[in-house]
C-alpha cells in the first residue's frame, strides 16, 4: 500500500498557533507531513525566506518528540506548487501525494501555473480558515480541472500571520518564534506615514 505525505507549504511570516493546530492533524493522518516556507506570489511577504524557514523550524522541533513524522524541507520551496511537488517526487518516488491548502486559497488555485498538471499529480486537502468560507462553487472549478479534493474535518483556531505582522497579537505565535522575533527585530512597526506639510513641521 502506497504511503501518504501531506505537502504543506506556507509563507510562515511568522508561523502560528494555527499552523501548529494543522501539522499536528497532518501527522496523525498521513504518513509524512514535508512542510516548507516559500514566496507566495499572490503575497507581499514582510520578512525574508531565511528567517521565515528558521521559524517553522522551531515549531517543528517543538513538535518533533510528539509528532516525529513531520519533516522541514527547505528544497520543496519553490514560489511554484507544480515545481515542489516535481521536487518532492525525487525524494518520495512511489509515495501518493496530498496537497494541503487553506481555503483562503481555493479561489486562486485554478490561476495557478500548469494547475492542471499539478492536479494530476496530487489530491487536494483543503483547510477550513476562519473568514474564508468553503465555497462550492469553488470546489467544483477544481474538479473540473481534474482535482480530487477532500475538506479537513476540523477548526484551525481563528489566528492569522496577518494579526501577527499588523497588530502585533502575540497569542497567535508561540513563546519560541516571539523569542526569535525579539532577537532577530522582526516585524517593527513601521513610523507613521506623513504628508509633505507633516514633513515640513517635523
Amino acid at each position: 500500500m502506497l504511503k501518504t505525505v501531506a505537502l504543506f507549504g506556507t509563507s510562515a511570516d511568522p508561523p502560528t498557533q494555527g499552523h501548529r493546530t494543522i501539522l499536528e492533524w497532518l501527522s496523525q493522518h498521513y504518513d509524512y507531513v514535508a512542510v516548507w516556507a516559500s514566496n507566495n506570489p499572490f503575497k507581499n511577504h514582510q520578512t525574508p525566506l531565511d528567517h521565515r524557514l528558521a521559524m517553522l523550524d522551531l515549531l517543528i522541533e517543538n513538535l518533533k518528540d510528539q509528532y516525529p513524522n513531520i519533516g522541514l524541507y527547505p528544497q520543496l520551496g519553490y514560489s511554484r506548487s507544480l515545481e515542489s511537488v516535481t521536487e518532492a517526487r525525487h525524494l518520495w518516488p512511489q509515495e501518493r501525494f496530498i496537497l494541503v491548502v487553506g481555503s483562503d486559497l481555493i479561489a486562486q488555485m485554478p490561476k495557478w501555473y500548469q494547475i492542471k498538471t499539478l492536479l494530476e499529480n496530487v489530491e487536494v486537502l483543503i483547510v477550513p480558515r476562519s473568514g474564508y468560507a468553503i465555497k462550492s462553487e469553488q470546489v467544483q472549478a477544481l474538479v473540473e480541472l481534474g482535482a480530487e479534493v477532500a475538506i479537513a474535518d476540523f477548526d484551525v483556531p481563528p489566528v492569522s500571520s496577518t494579526a501577527y505582522r499588523e497588530r502585533k497579537e502575540t497569542q497567535v505565535i508561540t513563546p519560541p518564534i516571539q523569542d526569535y522575533i525579539h532577537r532577530e527585530q522582526l516585524y517593527h512597526a513601521r513610523e507613521p506615514f506623513k504628508t509633505n506639510s507633516q514633513r515640513a513641521v517635523s
